[in-house]
């Protein structure tokens, strides 16, 4: 496995849903992080010395409160860019090919641009990895929501970023537009970007 593909795989595990198989296994974490290359070593490291400092009633509402309930946080790299709008619809459409022209089964009932299932997808394919590099402004404009959010997950991020190709000007530009303005609110019967279970009629923040 080389130091790209172990660190996709990693971070795909890392942003999960912290489950107690997840919260329980925080040394092999460790030590898959310590194996990953320089770039993303250090903010693998920090992210997980949080998961394993942090009370496990804690993190899991971390979770749902980043991630879920945020609008400008949801793990779905055209959510940013495209709300749920037909344009979404037809960017995910890129998603759904590549999986099937390599020959990979997502999960069902999930979206195809959940980026989780994106990392794991680039770890198994080079295919996987080209549709990585190929939303490189959508995976910014999540770190960098993250990081306004203040949260320690912006450190996978980080570690995915290091592994990236740097952004030219037209990437930039779609970045800064994007992320002034926030996702589109036209709504057109897509999935909601947070699971149901979590939703619970508590207020989705931007």
């Amino acid at each position: 496995m080389t130091g790209t593909v172990h660190t996709f795989k990693l971070a795909s595990v890392l942003l999960q849903y912290p489950g107690p198989a997840l919260l329980g296994g925080v040394d092999q974490l460790e030590a898959a992080a310590r194996g990953t290359p320089r770039g993303s070593r250090e903010p693998f490291l920090r992210f997980i010395r949080w998961l394993a400092t942090t009370p496990p009633a804690e993190v899991a509402p971390h979770y749902v409160d980043t991630f879920d309930l945020r609008r400008r946080c949801a793990l779905y790299l055209t959510y940013f860019r495209y709300g749920d709008t037909r344009k979404r619809g037809m960017a995910m459409l890129a998603f759904s090919t590549a999986y099937r022209t390599a020959g990979f089964e997502p999960p069902v009932g999930e979206l195809p641009d959940y980026l989780p299932m994106v990392l794991e997808f680039a770890s198994m394919s080079p295919r996987g990895e080209q549709l990585l590099r190929s939303r490189r402004a959508d995976v910014e404009i999540l770190r960098k929501a993250l990081h306004q959010a203040e949260t320690p997950y912006v450190d996978v991020l980080e570690g995915v970023c290091a592994h990236l190709p740097g952004l030219g000007r037209r990437e930039l530009a779609v970045v800064r537009n994007h992320f002034e303005s926030g996702p589109p609110h036209e709504e057109v019967g897509l999935e909601p970007f947070a699971p149901p279970e979590y939703m619970g009629g508590e207020a989705v923040r931007v």
